[in-house]
């Protein structure tokens, strides 16, 4: 698939920034383009038809991130009024247009559209400070009593650059003499996924580089239980705190979770392969250590998995239960499982839809007991995948 085929309407892509203009509501010839880089993107007879939308009349739309798509592009704005009795109709109308692609997520440029505003709404209150209304030719942005300011000749070099700079860096430093903005673009992640009871976080970096006063008290209070084995029912009964702000802790803390600790004596690189060669389809990792022996070869078989599983060089497979009931109707025999419940009611899980580990969260049974159980009971079969 090519990048054409890939770059379409609603596709949330990231795209450059094309074009960036100003216009303004002129108090004799209504709106218009004052200033836009490059020259002509926008065509009068596309600002005609959406002007009205770009610089609104509406109060509660003033100060508001504004999207319109037209054609192939989208524009992105945020309209600003400044009420002053220097210009006419007391009010100085403006918005700040950033042009990008139709198909573009607008979203990382939202909070660049409204600072540079907000810097060039800085510039313009600051001259008009510091000057009489009839010194005009001072003002960086407004227009009255009929004179064009020079200030105005500085904008294309400005857009030019907070272009060229966005697009290629990600980010932009503006000044104009004691006032300076840092622009930059975010880069948008997805959300992570929802976090389940069996699941096992692992720390993508060192855990004491995290700082308490970073966290809120829940995250201070579960941190010392993640160390890459326990899961997250485990962490919630072991730091007693309750397992759904457990859930919300991890998937707040997957955004920076990092890679394991190095071990002080490395292991030699034939070992670690020869161990990874030998994990192969229906192999248990406790087979692999009695055949292999890793730890006179200075090698943690849990932190090895942890990591194949990390860097994608492995994957595991799960086991599946499922219960034949046909073969066992009317046989209900009740074995003690050393929990609440029975063999009854554990089969009642074996449904081929939960995995062995789901099912151990969910009974709060070991993984051994329900090993035995499932290999003790002939009614019962396992699907690995």
């Amino acid at each position: 698939m090519n990048e054409e085929d890939q770059s379409f309407e609603g596709c949330g892509g990231e795209g450059p920034l094309r074009c960036i203009f100003l216009c303004e509501f002129h108090p004799i010839a209504g709106p218009k383009i004052t200033c836009q880089v490059p020259n002509s993107y926008i065509s009068k007879d596309m600002f005609d038809a959406v002007s009205v939308y770009i610089i609104p009349k509406a109060a509660q739309l003033q100060r508001s991130i504004i999207t319109v798509t037209l054609h192939d592009s989208k524009i992105l704005g945020f309209p600003i009024r400044i009420d002053n009795k220097k210009y006419a109709r007391n009010a100085f109308h403006f918005n700040l247009c950033f042009v990008c692609d139709a198909w573009t997520r607008s979203v990382p440029y939202e909070t660049v559209v409204k600072k540079l505003s907000d810097y060039l709404v800085n510039i313009e209150r600051s001259s008009g400070a510091l000057r009489i209304t009839m010194e005009l030719e001072s003002h960086f942005l407004s227009e009255a009593g009929g004179q064009i300011e020079a200030g105005k000749s500085h904008l294309p070099v400005m857009f030019k650059q907070v272009i060229q700079d966005l697009n290629v860096h990600k980010m932009c430093t503006l000044t104009e003499g004691t006032t300076t903005t840092h622009l930059k673009l975010t880069r948008l992640v997805q959300d992570p996924e929802p976090v389940l009871d069996h699941q096992v976080p692992v720390f993508l970096e060192d855990q004491g580089s995290f700082q308490a006063e970073q966290w809120d008290l829940t995250t201070n209070q579960v941190l010392p239980y993640i160390d890459g084995f326990n899961h997250v029912s485990r962490i919630a009964a072991e730091a007693d705190v309750d397992i759904n702000l457990v859930k919300a802790c991890v998937q707040n803390l997957v955004w920076v979770l990092a890679t394991l600790v190095s071990l002080r004596q490395p292991p030699v690189l034939r070992d670690i392969f020869r161990v990874y060669s030998g994990m192969t389809y229906g192999t248990s990792v406790r087979d692999l250590c009695v055949r292999l022996n890793p730890h006179p070869l200075r090698i943690n078989e849990r932190k090895l998995v942890q990591f194949g599983m990390l860097e994608g060089l492995i994957r595991r497979v799960y086991k599946y239960p499922v219960y034949l009931s046909e073969l066992d109707t009317n046989e209900e025999e009740e074995v003690d499982t050393g929990e609440e419940g029975s063999v009854t009611s554990i089969q009642r899980q074996f449904t081929g839809l939960s995995s062995m580990d789901e099912i151990c969260c969910s009974l709060g049974v070991s993984n051994q007991h329900l090993e035995n159980q499932v290999e003790g009971d002939p009614s019962v079969l396992v699907i690995w995948k």
